[in-house]
């Protein structure tokens, strides 16, 4: 499967998304002390992703 256009960067500036993958979700969860391993991957909790303007 093939990358959208709209998401090169050819602009240089990363586009803002709203639905992260499960290990940015996991990393962001780890750095805010709410998820360990004992937890599993399943069932996480949701994740904000603020659009830094």
């Amino acid at each position: 499967m093939s990358t959208h256009s709209s998401f090169s960067s050819g602009s240089g500036m990363a586009k803002h998304r709203n639905v992260l993958s499960r290990a940015e979700r996991i990393e962001r969860l780890k750095a805010e002390n709410r998820w360990s391993r004992e937890q599993g991957v399943t069932n996480l909790p949701k994740v904000r992703s603020i659009k830094m303007a």
